[in-house]
């Protein structure tokens, strides 16, 4: 079993020395899946026949030694939110559940071509919508360390096959926490990158200003790799970054003495859970003792982040989603007895009631008398909030929080509570909102056995420095190693 569980760095290697092949390994991961997946559920499709064409591929250019990246012959799996070629890609909706599209998703197109095995699509909340994949139209995604608990979300499928052992890595999404929320919750590593590091160009969107894509990976190195894979300016995405991309996994050895680590009074408040604040309090003494320096910073604004984000983030969905209407594709409501029934009705069976809700919030947002009061009014404070992160780093060189407030919640405990389950990404929303980059590590495990995260969050586009602090901490911890029984 433990070769499911091997990094991709590892793997990278017995490749390159012909000690297995692409198609060795995309065999067992798919056999993993077949005899896991009917508990945890991670899959929404599998590729198979295509998975395996693919690794023989690889495996051509292996034994060639052409065009070799630590990704080529990895098997990965991708959120079912990155358009694929001649793959199937729902977003986890019924509106878009027959949808096969025609080409490529930046990141999508990158991964292939540096060689990666994508052996399916993953599970999430219904268009990114939602912290625990529950919101999927399909099927609830477990997490491997108590399938009785959600697995975090939106990118609930990519941290659970990650964690589960059924690819190698993945890539997923974060709007307001969606990579690094789920991470925490399946004790993975989860990083999202600076807004626009990672073109959005073949993403599904849900919040333009927001959504970004980034890896959900076993280690630190890992991330750095995949992040390599993926990043840089893209012609078909404007709100792409033209900045060189580092070499990150030459980066990571650089160690945190002298580092200054901002410390946010406003992230350690009532109603963490003990056991969460004990191994985040833990973990920063951990960087502590490898010479990092520990100083306190304020957010002040942190207590609007919710609301700002809930206005903003809804709005721009509404009017994202508005193109969703049976006409030029997905599902069409077909008993309908005229041209406005057609939306209508289309709209109603085809969108879930998570979905429905924020179409309806946003699209109030940003109606005629309301604007100013609601949508430009937390645009102005999205502004203070990217303004306190710039204050707060002249004082230091990363910021240091739990990722989220509880561990892993078991199923069916927040749906009722629209606002209770908003707050599961508290701590994580404000990084999207300034478009800074933050990671996830693995930072302990609760009395119950359930993973917790440490959330790092850096200045814009030095992901480089955020990845030297998580791997500096990863390397004088074993958490990283721990394995679900699964």
């Amino acid at each position: 079993m433990e070769e499911f569980f091997e990094p991709v760095h590892e793997l990278s290697k017995k490749l390159a020395r012909g000690q297995t092949s692409s198609a060795e390994l995309t065999k067992a991961f798919l056999k993993r899946i077949d005899a896991v997946d009917p508990v945890i559920r991670a899959y929404i499709t599998v590729a198979g026949e295509g998975a395996l064409k693919d690794a023989e591929a690889a495996d051509r250019r292996l034994s060639k030694g052409e065009n070799i990246t630590p990704l080529t012959g990895v098997p990965i799996s991708v959120k079912d939110i990155f358009c694929t070629s001649g793959l199937r890609t729902t977003c986890a909706s019924k509106i878009l559940e027959n949808f096969v599209p025609v080409y490529d998703s930046t990141v999508t197109k990158k991964l292939k071509e540096a060689g990666a095995v994508i052996l399916g699509k993953v599970n999430m909340d219904e268009f990114a919508m939602g912290s625990s994949t529950e919101n999927s139209a399909f099927f609830k995604t477990a997490n491997p360390w108590s399938t009785d608990r959600v697995p975090g979300g939106s990118s609930g499928g990519s941290a659970a096959s990650v964690a589960a052992g059924e690819c190698a890595a993945s890539v997923g999404t974060d709007t307001g926490g969606s990579i690094r929320q789920p991470a925490s919750c399946c004790g993975v590593v989860g990083l999202k990158p600076t807004y626009g590091r990672v073109s959005r160009f073949g993403i599904i969107a849900f919040a333009s200003s927001l959504d970004q894509a980034g890896p959900i990976t076993r280690d630190v190195t890992d991330a750095a790799i995949m992040l390599g894979a993926i990043a840089g300016a893209d012609p078909l995405d404007s709100t792409s970054i033209g900045a060189p991309v580092p070499d990150y996994a030459a980066m990571l050895r650089g160690g945190v003495k002298g580092l200054r680590i901002g410390i946010p009074k406003e992230y350690f408040i009532e109603g963490i859970d003990k056991d969460v604040l004990s191994a985040v309090s833990g973990a920063l003494e951990v960087l502590k003792k490898a010479g990092a320096e520990l100083v306190d910073v304020s957010l002040p604004n942190t207590e609007y982040a919710v609301s700002v984000y809930y206005l903003v983030a809804t709005a721009e969905a509404s009017s994202n989603l508005a193109r969703f209407d049976g006409v030029k594709y997905g599902m069409r409501a077909q008993d309908a007895a005229n041209l406005l029934d057609m939306y209508k009705k289309t709209r109603d069976r085809g969108f879930g009631a998570e979905v429905k809700r924020r179409i309806m919030l946003g699209t109030y947002a940003l109606s005629s008398g309301y604007y100013d009061a609601y949508y430009k009014k937390a645009s102005e404070v999205r502004t203070l909030i990217k303004r306190d992160f710039d204050e707060a780093f002249k004082s230091c060189d990363v910021i240091a929080t739990p990722t989220a407030p509880t561990p892993a919640f078991r199923f069916g405990e927040r749906v009722a509570d629209p606002l209770t389950m908003y707050l599961s990404d508290i701590f994580t929303i404000s990084c999207n909102l300034a478009g800074i980059p933050g990671i996830s590590v693995p930072c302990g495990f609760t009395n119950g056995g359930l993973p917790v995260g440490l959330q790092i969050l850096g200045k814009h586009l030095d992901e480089g420095t955020l990845l030297m602090t998580a791997y500096a901490f990863e390397q004088a911890t074993e958490w990283h190693r721990k394995r679900p029984n699964i």
